[in-house]
C-alpha cells in the first residue's frame, strides 16, 4: 500500500498484445486494489485501456507488475503511457464496459485447453458444474472458434444465444472471480447442451450422453464428436478391429491416426517423451505431439503403419475429460478429423450428419455454433526444439511480430498445406491450417476463413501476394481481388518465412529440401541452395534432375520415380539388369515398366525436377519400402523410419560418394553415382535399414560440402534450413549438427512450419517490404558462376 500524498497524477495506459479473453482486466483490478490505485480499465479495439490516479512511484510499480505478473496466457507487446491534460478524481477502481469506436488493432486470442481449476470442478460431485462439458473460465476455453469480431465480448461470439442464469451472471460481474467477463461462461442451467443421435440423425433420449458415447466406443463403435473447432471421428485406439473399421469407412488405409489419452502418465506408458515433449503435451495449446512408440504398449498396431512414431494428445476440453472419466471408455481413443477425404472438417450438425453418416455409428452433438473451423495442431521435437508441423488450434491466430517494416498485406499461400497470412500494423496473423485446396469445399473454406479473419481484425489490405504457380487456386483467388498483386517464387517464400520469424537480415544461404515449387525455366524446383535476401534470391545449386513420369502420378507411385532414377543413372545394360534383378522392380508388371521407359525415352508427360521429395520417393521405391503411396509424404516418412532403425557403430561419414557437377552457372548434387551404389547394395543384400541410413548421410554430406564451398566464395555464414523435407528428423538433425560443427549459424522454423504451411508468411514478408530507396519488388539475383 502506498501512503496518500498530494502528488497524485493522472496516467493513461494502453496495453497491447494478447490481453483480451485471458483474465487480464480482473488481474489489473486486483493489482490496482493492492496498490491503492484508483481509476478504470476497459477493453477496446486497440487493446486494454487503463486510466489511473496515483503517485509516480505507485504508477511505476503498477506498470512493472503488469509485465511481470500478468496471467499465464497473456502476452504484453507494448505499454504506452501518457498524461492527459485534464484531471479526473476517481472514487475507486472499476472495470468498464468495452468500447468500440474505431478500427480494431487488438489480437484475437486462440482457444485454450481446459485449466486445472475447471478440470477439478467438473470431476467434483459437490460442485455445481460437476459433469458439465462446457465449463470454462478466463484461463481456458473457446476463443477464436467462437468469436465473430473484436473486441472479444459475449455479444460478438456464438455464446450470445445463451443468456446467463443468475449464478453465472454473478460470477461474470465479480471482478474477484476467475470467471469475471469469461465470455463463454455457462453451466447446466443456462449453457450449451449435448444430444445423442444415431447415424440417421434421430435423437436418442438419454440422461447421460457422455456415458452413451463411452459405452459405444468401448464396444468398438465409431462416434462422431462435435468438439471445439470441428468434428472428430473417435474409435477405440486399443482395438485393431475398431481402427481397421474406421480406416475402411474413412478410406484412409495407411495414413497415421492421432490418439488421445486421459493423462500424462498414460502417455508416458505408451511413448518415449522427453521433458520438452511432455511440456508441449501439457501446455495450454495442447497440440498433437509426434513421439516414438514404446516397444510394448496397448495401442493397436495399425495406427501408424511402419513409422515408429504416433501422434498423441491429451484431453483439451471438458467433454474429453468427462469422456475418459467414464468407466466404459477405452484407455485411448483415436481422434481423427471428421471429414470426407479432400474436404474440410465438418463444423455444423446437419452438415456432419449428412457427410459422416456412412463413417459414424453415432453422433455426440451440441448446440453451440462453431464460427471458425480449426484443426488440431501438430508439433515434433527436432533439433532440440519443439517445431510446429501444423499450426492450428491453440496457436492460430496468435500474431508473429515482424521486426522489419512490412506493409499491410494479404498473402494467399500455397496449394498444399495451405495457410494464408494477413499483416496488420507490423504483425503477421498466420491463419489456421486450411489444408489442400483441391475441392470446391476446400476453396469455400479458404475464402470464408479469409473473409472472417479480415472482418475480425478489421483489416482489409489493398495489396496481395501469391505463389508464382498460375494454376494454384490461391493464385487465382489473389488475381480475382483486383488489387496490386505480387507473385513470389515458392522457395524464396520458404526461406523468407524463416527470415521473418527470426528477424534475419540478408545475406543468408537457404538450403531448401522440398516437394515441388513452380519456376519459370520449365523445370520443377525442390532441392535447392539459394542465396537469399528479402528483395532478391539467387539460385546457387540444386539436386540433379529427375524426370517425373506421369507428372503428378510420380508422387503417388514412387516405383515410377525409382525407374526414373535407374533410367537417368544406368547404361542400357545396367538398366536391364536392375529391372530384372532388383526385388522391388520385379513386383511391377513388365508392361507398365516398358510403358514408363517409353515415356522417359520420348520425354512425354515427364517434366524435369530437382525435387528432394521425389528423390526420397525414388529411393523408397527402389528399396521396395513404398512402391505406392496412399497419402502425401508416405514414401519419405517410411524411408526415414527405416533409416532411423539403423544404429551406426561409427561416425556417420557417408559410404556413398559425394559428387558435385558444374552445370552452366550452377552446381548440381549428382545422384547418378548414388543410384549405382544403391543398386549394388540391394543386390548384395545389405540391410535396408543401413542403405536407407546411408542415403540420408549421403544427402547430408553433399549439402554440407556444397555449403562449405560456397562460403569460401561469398563469405556467408548463416544457413536457413527449410522446405517440407526438413520435417525429417534424421535429415534435419544431421544437417544441423554437421553445419554447426563447421561453424555455420543455422536457423529454421519453430513457430512457423517449414513445410508449405509457412509459405504465406514468407510471401507477406517479401511482397510487403517497402519499396523505398530503389529496392523495388523482389527479383532473382543475377546468377554468378561458382569456381571450385
Amino acid at each position: 500500500m502506498h501512503p496518500a500524498d498530494t502528488t497524485h497524477k493522472q496516467y493513461n495506459l494502453t496495453v497491447q498484445g494478447i490481453v483480451q479473453g485471458v483474465g487480464f482486466r480482473p488481474f489489473v483490478y486486483r493489482l490496482a486494489k493492492a496498490l491503492d490505485i484508483r481509476g478504470t480499465v476497459a477493453n477496446s479495439e486497440t487493446g486494454v485501456h487503463i486510466r489511473i490516479t496515483a503517485p509516480q512511484a505507485a504508477c511505476n510499480e503498477f506498470t512493472a507488475r503488469l509485465r511481470t505478473e500478468a496471467p499465464a496466457m497473456a502476452h504484453i507487446a507494448d505499454i504506452n503511457i501518457s498524461m492527459p491534460s485534464d484531471f479526473e478524481n476517481f472514487p475507486d477502481f472499476t472495470i468498464c464496459e468495452s468500447s468500440q469506436q474505431g478500427k480494431a488493432t487488438v489480437p484475437i486470442t486462440p482457444d485454450i485447453a481446459i485449466c486445472e481449476d475447471c478440470r477439478s470442478e467438473i470431476l467434483n460431485p459437490n460442485d455445481r458444474r460437476y459433469g458439465y462439458p462446457f465449463t470454462n473460465c478466463t484461463n481456458c476455453g473457446p476463443r477464436f472458434t467462437i468469436v465473430e469480431k473484436v473486441p472479444y465480448d459475449r455479444p460478438f461470439t456464438s455464446m450470445r444465444h445463451f443468456a446467463m442464469c443468475p449464478a453465472c451472471a454473478e460470477e461474470y460481474h465479480d471482478p474477484l472471480n476467475r470467471r469475471f467477463h469469461a465470455q463463454p461462461n455457462a453451466c447446466h442451467q443456462c449453457g450449451p447442451q449435448l444430444s445423442w443421435h444415431d447415424n440417421r440423425g434421430r435423437e436418442i433420449d438419454t440422461d447421460d450422453c457422455i456415458r452413451n458415447a463411452a459405452t459405444a466406443l468401448g464396444q468398438g463403435r465409431i462416434v462422431a464428436i462435435k468438439g471445439l473447432g470441428g468434428f472428430h471421428l473417435a474409435a477405440d485406439a486399443t482395438s485393431t478391429e475398431a481402427v481397421a473399421e474406421l480406416r475402411l469407412r474413412k478410406r484412409r488405409p495407411d495414413k497415421p491416426l492421432a490418439v488421445m489419452v486421459p493423462d500424462l502418465e498414460t502417455a508416458l506408458q505408451l511413448c518415449h517423451l522427453s521433458d520438452e515433449e511432455q511440456k508441449a503435451l501439457c501446455s495450454p495449446q495442447s497440440p498433437i505431439v509426434l513421439a516414438r512408440y514404446k516397444a510394448q504398449n496397448i495401442l493397436a498396431p495399425n495406427l501408424a503403419y511402419g513409422l515408429g512414431i504416433v501422434g498423441i494428445m491429451l484431453p483439451y476440453t471438458p467433454l474429453h475429460v468427462l469422456l475418459f472419466a467414464t468407466p466404459q471408455a477405452p484407455e485411448a481413443l483415436v481422434m481423427t478429423s471428421g471429414n470426407i477425404s479432400g474436404q474440410p472438417i465438418c463444423i455444423r450438425n446437419q452438415d456432419a450428419l449428412a457427410r459422416l453418416h456412412t463413417m459414424a455409428d453415432y453422433f455426440l452433438l451440441h448446440n453451440r455454433d462453431i464460427v471458425t473451423r480449426v484443426d488440431d495442431s501438430v508439433v515434433r521435437l527436432i533439433g532440440g526444439a519443439i517445431r510446429t508441423i501444423r499450426r492450428a488450434r491453440g496457436f492460430s491466430p496468435v500474431a508473429i511480430p515482424l521486426a522489419a517494416t512490412t506493409e499491410d498485406i494479404l498473402a494467399c499461400g500455397a496449394e498444399m498445406k495451405n495457410t494464408f497470412c494477413i499483416v496488420r500494423n507490423g504483425e503477421a496473423y498466420l491463419s489456421q491450417h486450411i489444408g489442400e485446396l483441391s475441392t470446391p469445399e476446400c476453396e469455400d473454406f479458404y475464402r470464408e476463413s479469409i473473409d472472417h479473419l479480415q472482418k475480425a481484425l478489421q483489416c482489409f489490405p489493398q495489396q496481395v501476394a501469391c505463389d508464382l504457380h498460375p494454376d494454384y487456386l490461391s493464385t487465382r483467388y489473389a488475381a480475382s481481388l483486383n488489387i496490386p498483386l505480387q507473385p513470389v517464387q515458392h522457395h524464396h517464400a520458404h526461406a523468407a518465412a524463416v527470415m521473418a520469424e527470426h528477424n534475419l537480415d540478408a545475406p543468408c544461404m537457404a538450403l531448401i529440401f522440398d516437394g515441388t515449387g513452380y519456376a519459370e525455366d520449365d523445370t520443377v524446383y525442390g532441392g535447392e541452395l539459394y542465396e537469399v535476401g528479402r528483395y532478391h534470391y539467387r539460385r546457387l545449386a540444386h539436386l540433379s534432375h529427375l524426370r517425373l513420369p506421369g507428372g503428378d502420378m510420380a508422387a503417388k507411385e514412387p516405383w515410377r520415380m525409382a525407374i526414373s532414377l535407374l533410367y537417368e543413372s544406368c547404361t542400357p545394360e545396367q538398366l536391364e539388369q536392375a529391372l530384372s534383378q532388383l526385388p522391388a522392380m520385379a513386383t511391377i508388371e513388365e508392361s507398365r515398366r516398358n510403358l514408363l521407359l517409353q515415356m522417359l525415352e520420348k520425354q512425354v508427360n515427364s517434366p524435369l525436377s530437382s525435387s528432394c521429395g521425389r528423390l526420397f520417393d525414388a529411393v523408397s521405391g527402389l528399396l521396395g519400402i513404398c512402391p505406392v503411396s496412399t497419402y502425401e509424404g508416405q514414401a519419405a516418412m517410411l524411408l526415414e523410419a527405416c533409416a532411423s532403425a539403423h544404429e551406426p557403430t561409427h561416425d556417420p561419414a557417408p559410404r556413398y560418394p559425394v559428387h558435385l557437377v558444374e552445370h552452366g552457372s550452377l552446381y548440381t548434387i549428382d545422384h547418378r553415382p548414388l543410384a549405382r551404389e544403391l543398386i549394388r547394395d540391394i543386390l548384395w543384400a545389405q540391410p535396408l535399414e543401413q542403405i536407407a541410413y546411408d542415403f540420408h548421410q549421403w544427402l547430408i554430406s553433399s549439402a554440407v560440402h556444397l555449403l562449405i564451398q560456397y562460403r569460401k566464395i561469398n563469405n556467408v555464414n548463416t544457413v536457413i534450413l527449410c522446405g517440407g523435407c526438413m520435417q525429417n528428423k534424421l535429415l534435419f538433425e544431421g544437417l544441423e549438427d554437421r553445419l554447426q560443427r563447421a561453424n555455420f549459424t543455422v536457423y529454421s522454423g519453430i513457430q512457423v512450419p517449414t513445410n508449405d504451411g509457412g509459405i504465406s508468411l514468407g510471401q507477406a514478408f517479401i511482397a510487403g517490404a517497402p519499396t523505398e530507396k530503389g529496392n523495388g519488388p523482389p527479383q532473382p539475383f543475377t546468377r554468378n558462376t561458382l569456381t571450385m
